[in-house]
């Protein structure tokens, strides 16, 4: 291909050596001097400025290179994307490094001299896409993974004003964003319906097996498609379907499997995505929409910022008070009850937090860990004194005493009752003391099911949970909670409420906290009662 142009005015010596820097001269024709590029056509950045100095000295193109410079500008203005391992790939035949600068500022766009092109972070592509085509290019995309409607999902249920506002808000930020609604609020449900309102292949993360079966149930009972046509991937079966559900573990190990078949990744219990492995999961998958669950995100170590930068912002948000005010979820109460250590607990508790605190000298636990960890003698006794100070705690008799009182009193109004602890052994006291079944992290998953079930169905009135309870399980009955031990975790508290708020005629709830009077357990619940 070539270019050629005509200068019909008069060119001075200085003007003509110019142009022929640029331009071979062909001679006079009709008057004018005629010229043919000699520059490389392909670099469609150079040519241009190089036609806009020629147009200075009043150049004019023929009616074919006119042609020729049109196609140009038009495959110029083309940015292709693929998929590749590295995240989502951009070429173009112009230089699109000045466009993308404020993108690599920010870390998620880098050239690739090996792959030929700028790779971008998969949760900033739509940002890249929207600048631009702002700048006036066209997006031809390799990878199918941007267009919506090409994996149909009906949704066959019925959204609340509140979930419907919850989709809606989502949808116009671009199908990006955290939606924050307390547990029990119907996050699943609508989470479903955005998948099928924008209806394309989509991962689904989940925090247990457990969730993995409750969302195969839901999808089965809220939309258009069957349990045999969902993938389930986890420890025991890596099935991949256009809609898959994955835990974060098996997401994590197996993602070179799953990285370039979705269009929409949704995370449940979103909190949980910054942490270190988990977080490869949302800069991994190609999705570049994404929908993020959870009735806590916002967490006191600051990383929610890492969350909102790798699913969008809170986009929409409601609390408890909101939705109890409006009837859709339970009415509470949360009723503190702090007991005493007895003469013989107490001074043992002050002997050992003396000592502790004499070998902590100040240091957070999470600062004792690591220095444990790295051979410090009294950062790893200080740990051992710690454990046995929070197991005198735990197994205060009287703050047994007071559970047992609690629960039978609970027993007796036909309530049915959660008994959240910390520890392991404090579960097991309580379930001992009481006769009542514990599930802990180690219980058999047979068993959990078999005793969720009974519980379910009134067969049981009340079991105790240690944390494996705090998330992933779905009891819609309970309306009685006792909290025998936590930690300061606002987000923790809110879930453990959260199982006992869900909606059902005439239900009102109640969460019992029982702390030791004058140690940090007080303190704690003070704390978390400020914070709701």
């Amino acid at each position: 291909m070539y270019l050629r142009f005509r200068i019909c005015r008069w060119l001075d010596r200085e003007d003509f050596r110019r142009i022929a820097s640029m331009a071979s001269y062909l001679g006079r024709r009709d008057g004018c001097s005629w010229f043919e590029l000699t520059t490389d056509i392909s670099n469609v950045d150079k040519l241009t400025d190089i036609i806009d100095t020629l147009k200075s000295y009043g150049a004019e193109l023929d009616k074919d290179s006119r042609s020729v410079l049109e196609k140009l500008l038009e495959e110029s203005s083309i940015v292709e994307i693929y998929a590749s391992p590295k995240g989502f790939l951009l070429r173009s035949k112009r230089l699109l490094t000045d466009y993308l600068a404020v993108f690599r500022d920010k870390g998620v766009v880098r050239y690739s001299r090996a792959l030929r092109g700028f790779v971008v972070k998969p949760y900033a592509l739509l940002d890249v896409i929207e600048r631009l085509r702002h700048e006036g290019f066209s997006i031809h995309d390799r990878t199918g993974l941007l267009g919506t409607g090409s994996y149909p999902i009906s949704f066959r249920g019925k959204l609340r004003d509140y979930q419907e506002e919850a989709v809606d808000t989502w949808i116009r930020n671009g199908y990006r964003g955290v939606i924050a609604l307390p547990t029990g609020a119907g996050k699943t449900v609508v989470a479903l319906a955005a998948m099928a309102r924008l209806s394309v292949p989509t991962l689904i993360v989940v925090y247990t097996r457990e969730q993995l079966v409750e969302w195969m149930d839901k999808i089965e009972k809220f939309t258009s498609l069957s349990k045999s046509s969902v993938g389930a991937f986890y420890s025991d079966e890596k099935s991949v379907k256009p809609v898959t559900i994955a835990t974060y573990q098996s997401a994590f190990r197996n993602i070179g499997l799953l990285f370039d078949k979705f269009s929409l990744l949704v995370v449940d219990e979103a909190h949980h995505l910054p942490a270190d492995k988990f977080r490869a999961i949302a800069e991994s998958v190609l999705a570049p929409y994404r929908l993020g669950l959870s009735a806590t995100p916002y967490r006191e170590d600051g990383k929610h910022e890492e969350l909102f930068r790798l699913v969008g912002g809170v986009v929409y948000e409601r609390s408890i008070e909101d939705l109890m005010s409006a009837g859709y979820i339970a009415s509470f109460e949360i009723i503190p009850v702090l007991v005493d250590l007895s003469r013989k607990e107490l001074e043992e508790y002050k002997r050992l937090r003396k000592d502790y605190l004499v070998l902590a000298r100040g240091r957070r636990v999470e600062e004792l860990v690591k220095a444990a960890s790295m051979g410090d003698e009294s950062a790893r006794k200080a740990l051992q004194l710690l454990a046995r100070i929070r197991r005198i705690l735990a197994l205060s008799k009287s703050k047994l005493e007071k559970a047992r009182s609690i629960i039978e009193a609970e027993y007796m109004r036909g309530s049915k009752i959660i008994v959240f602890t910390q520890y392991v052994d404090q579960a097991q006291a309580v379930g001992k003391e009481l006769g009542i079944p514990v599930v802990t992290g180690k219980t058999e998953k047979s068993k959990r099911k078999i005793i969720f079930e009974l519980f379910k169905h009134n067969r049981l009135k009340a079991l105790v949970l240690t944390t494996v309870g705090d998330e992933g399980i779905d009891i819609p009955d309970a309306n009685v909670g006792v909290v025998l031990s936590g930690t300061a975790s606002r987000r923790q508290f809110i879930q453990r409420l959260g199982r006992l708020l869900r909606p059902k005629p005439g239900k009102s709830a109640k969460l019992y906290y029982i702390a030791i009077r004058g140690t940090q357990e007080e303190a704690t619940l003070r704390k978390l009662l400020r914070s709701l």
